[in-house]
């Protein structure tokens, strides 16, 4: 198995309900190992700047609102294939098609605050880590 990195953030909607360490555990408890951590809250810009990849989807506007409403915790997490072990553990998008037992299963409200956020992909996870943190906060 490789050791890789992949970027994750608890939302607004799991922070403001004080979920941040429970989501954590379940992070921790998969295997996976968080290697930086930092609490922002994302001003409009920021979360433009950061889900520019979906700038002509009709969801943009509402996303970026959400996603600047209140703090939110990004993270780098480590382990062997991070980026799949993260996505297994967060379930499905709409909360209603996770598994049982992922983080969204149990504490995602519905689809839009669905309480955390995974890269897809390596290429994705370098891009998302290089937008919220420097090499010298990644310190394992």
């Amino acid at each position: 198995m490789a050791i890789e990195r992949t970027f994750s953030m608890i939302k607004p909607d799991a922070t403001r309900r004080n979920l941040t360490g429970a989501i954590t555990k379940m992070l921790e408890d998969a295997g996976l190992r968080v290697v930086a951590s930092r609490r922002v809250w994302m001003s409009r810009r920021d979360a433009e700047g950061f889900y520019a990849v979906h700038k002509e989807r009709p969801f943009f506007d509402e996303l970026c609102e959400f996603m600047s409403s209140g703090p939110t915790v990004v993270q780098v997490l480590e382990g062997d294939n991070a980026i799949a072990k993260n996505r297994e553990v967060m379930g499905a998008t709409n909360p209603a098609n996770a598994d049982e037992g992922t983080i969204r299963k149990v504490h995602a409200l519905s689809i839009g605050e669905n309480s955390v956020h995974g890269s897809d992909a390596p290429e994705t996870a370098a891009q998302e880590i290089r937008y919220w943190f420097s090499d010298t906060e990644i310190v394992g």
